[in-house]
């Protein structure tokens, strides 16, 4: 978005991939209010990614680089990690959050499907970390933190490529987080239960539609019946242990998964 001054200092530079909705959006909004600048990307309308990026600069006052990357392409990973070390000239925060989702049994799960799960919710955390880590070494610090789920650590039905993706990201986490441990570098993930983003909201209109039932229903007897609270995790509850990960305070927590789910992974 802009040409910044190599001079300039910041608290920091967070990446955050799939941070124009949802869960992204929300960290990229919570650590620009602590005065990182930041390197966002993620799909949807241009016009309003613009806006998007203009806000967090001039509410924040910090620097937003976005890209277009198509995290199922390793080049424009590539691009994107190599563009956010240019422009700013270091990289303190990875958040891995960009997902999607398709549902289905096993036996039928189209495998075309499968690998856009996997690649975008696994294999491309895996590229940004890589990628990311040489900088942070050079450094001496530097925070990972990779968006599993609540499926990161237990399974639900017709969810095969979903639940293999995220407990793969949590198993990366742990390596990561034992390869890293002497360069100051830590990773941790991070393992949401059910959170009202576009995602989980397309879910629901699919339930409701395949259930012959009003949204709302499909929401309390189909969703948060798995919570314990009845209520859905909060963005703003994830970008703040996200934060706190990111913070010297956590610099000994490395490897592990949180849970904030409601209870659910309790039962």
């Amino acid at each position: 978005m802009v040409k910044l001054d190599n001079d300039a200092i910041t608290k920091g530079v967070a990446l955050i991939t799939g941070a124009t909705s949802g869960i992204g959006l929300g960290m990229a909004r919570s650590f620009a209010a602590k005065g990182y600048d930041l390197a966002i990307n993620g799909f949807g309308d241009s016009i309003e990614i613009d806006r998007i990026c203009r806000k967090l600069e001039t509410d924040h006052q910090v620097k937003v680089l976005y890209s277009s990357a198509d995290m199922t392409k390793v080049s424009e990973i590539e691009t994107f990690v190599s563009d956010t070390i240019t422009t700013f000239g270091r990289l303190d925060v990875v958040i891995n959050n960009a997902g999607v989702q398709y549902v289905s049994p096993v036996d039928e799960f189209p495998t075309d499907k499968w690998d856009l799960v996997i690649s975008v919710n696994l294999t491309a955390a895996f590229h940004t970390t890589r990628l990311s880590l040489p900088q942070m070494r050079k450094q001496g610090r530097g925070r990972i933190i990779n968006v599993a789920s609540a499926h990161g650590l237990i399974a639900s039905p017709n969810k095969s490529a979903y639940v293999a993706a995220k407990h793969g990201l949590v198993g990366l986490t742990k390596t990561v987080a034992l390869e890293a441990a002497e360069f100051g570098v830590t990773c941790n993930a991070i393992c949401p239960g059910w959170v009202k983003t576009p995602l989980v909201e397309t879910q629901i209109e699919t339930l409701a539609r395949e259930h012959g039932v009003t949204q709302d229903v499909a929401t309390k007897e189909m969703i948060l019946q798995r919570q314990p609270t009845r209520e859905f995790v909060q963005v703003d509850q994830i970008a703040a242990l996200a934060l706190f990960l990111s913070s010297d305070d956590a610099s000994s927590i490395t490897g592990s998964a949180y849970s904030i789910d409601g209870g659910w992974t309790a039962h």
